[in-house]
């Protein structure tokens, strides 16, 4: 099971598309702690009885930046429950940072989105672009020396201009030892205002699928896995259209879970209004092993406009790995 905390809404940097762009005039509520301790407890017991893998991913704001994550994070390695974590890597410079990724992390996500001055631009970042030149490489040769598990990700938001350099982003972080990379398509309903002069648009979508076969291939090759399955590029390619996708049944709360920094518990970030339980109701792993069949009830007596047009990447198939042949 992944559980996606959001744990943090303070971020450092300026993204035009975000809902936490730190311009915007916005509360910046972050989770409660004495929650995250006791739910991490009671998540490593669910993983004893069931033999449900349990991944908690960390997730802003920017989190490496909040000063409680360290300690929580060592605290829920000390369970027995794997971590990751989505960061704009603006923390990355650390040597502090990086040796508690490397020690306790199972992953981390760094949001870099386009070649040199692109990246800068969008992320508000000046010299963000070579500063992760330096720094990813720098962890990565500190996760060989060590010997950890710590897989190092990149995710591509993709506009129509990052789209431009996509190939040559994706083998400048394979040169700097990254081995997977994520991508997701520029997303409207945070940022509407910044949404329609950078969407990506139906030919955009031609030139991304002529792409990515040659572009899955070359990184095969030298370790890298570029995932993303056929299902998340027909979820491009209905955005592109104006087109919605329902989902009429996402399996909710079996194999993964939302969390905001209210404490609400739902099936994915979207329908934490409309289905979202309080985490002080959550007492026991029966509750847990209870969650699928409490979020069927809520959305059987009101559906969530959301599963109308449902963007959750997890349910889309935005980790799906391609098979070697498809690369091919």
């Amino acid at each position: 099971m992944i559980v996606v905390w959001r744990v943090v809404t303070a971020c450092n940097l300026t993204c035009p598309f975000c809902a936490y762009d730190r311009r915007l005039a916005i509360p910046r509520p972050a989770a409660d702690i004495a929650e995250i301790r006791r739910l991490a407890g009671l998540l490593a017991d669910y993983q004893a009885e069931s033999g449900d893998e349990v991944l908690v991913s960390w997730l802003g704001g920017e989190p490496l930046l909040w000063q409680p994550l360290a300690d929580l994070t060592a605290a829920v390695r000390g369970l027995g429950l794997a971590v990751s974590a989505t960061t704009n890597g603006t923390s990355l410079g650390s040597p502090a940072v990086r040796a508690q990724v490397v020690a306790h992390y199972r992953e981390l996500t760094i949001s870099v989105d386009g070649v040199g001055g692109a990246h800068d631009s969008l992320r508000g970042w000046d010299g963000g672009f070579s500063k992760l030149g330096t720094w990813i490489p720098t962890l990565a040769a500190e996760t060989r020396a060590a010997a950890s598990a710590l897989k190092i990700k990149v995710n591509v938001v993709l506009t129509r201009r990052t789209l431009r350099d996509f190939n040559t982003l994706c083998q400048t972080v394979a040169d700097w030892g990254v081995t997977e990379i994520t991508f997701n398509q520029l997303g409207g309903r945070d940022r509407p205002e910044f949404y329609p002069d950078h969407r990506l648009r139906p030919h955009d979508l031609d030139r991304l699928e002529e792409l990515l076969p040659p572009l899955r291939r070359d990184l095969l090759d030298r370790g890298v896995t570029l995932v993303g399955g056929t299902a998340y590029l027909e979820r491009f390619r209905a955005s592109a259209w104006d087109r919605p996708m329902p989902v009429e049944d996402c399996g909710p709360g079996e194999r993964f879970l939302f969390i905001d920094e209210a404490g609400r518990m739902a099936p994915c970030s979207f329908t934490a209004e409309d289905y979202g339980i309080d985490l002080s109701s959550v007492r026991t792993v029966t509750d847990i092993a209870d969650l699928p069949r409490r979020f069927r009830q809520l959305s059987q007596a009101a559906r969530s406009r959301h599963c109308d047009d449902c963007l959750s990447t997890q349910i889309c198939d935005k980790f799906k790995r391609q098979p070697a042949s498809a690369a091919a």
